[in-house]
């Protein structure tokens, strides 16, 4: 689920970016967008970590994070278990 568009709705917006900058300029807009979000993603990465470093270095317990961070990927695999077996029987 990407931001709720669905399939006709994504080829209608490519078609209106086609149509605006040209197919020529398609693969060079998506490689500028692909370089922002993978800079956006290494940006809030190195945010993360340092607050995670600061936290250790004035003795702040952080293990209830990744206790609940597991606690979230186990009921994420639960529901993609059971969503994935009624997408099936649909």
């Amino acid at each position: 689920m990407f931001l709720f568009i669905s399939g006709p709705e994504v080829v209608f917006i490519l078609f209106i970016v086609i149509m605006v900058f040209g197919a020529d300029k398609l693969p060079e807009i998506a490689r500028g967008l692909g370089k922002g979000m993978r800079q956006l993603k290494d940006a809030t990465n190195e945010v993360k970590n340092e607050i995670q470093r600061s936290a250790e270095k004035q003795g702040i317990d952080t293990t209830f994070a990744k206790d609940i961070q597991k606690e979230i990927d186990q009921v994420r695999d639960n529901i993609d278990d059971f969503t994935g077996s009624v997408k099936r029987k649909l």
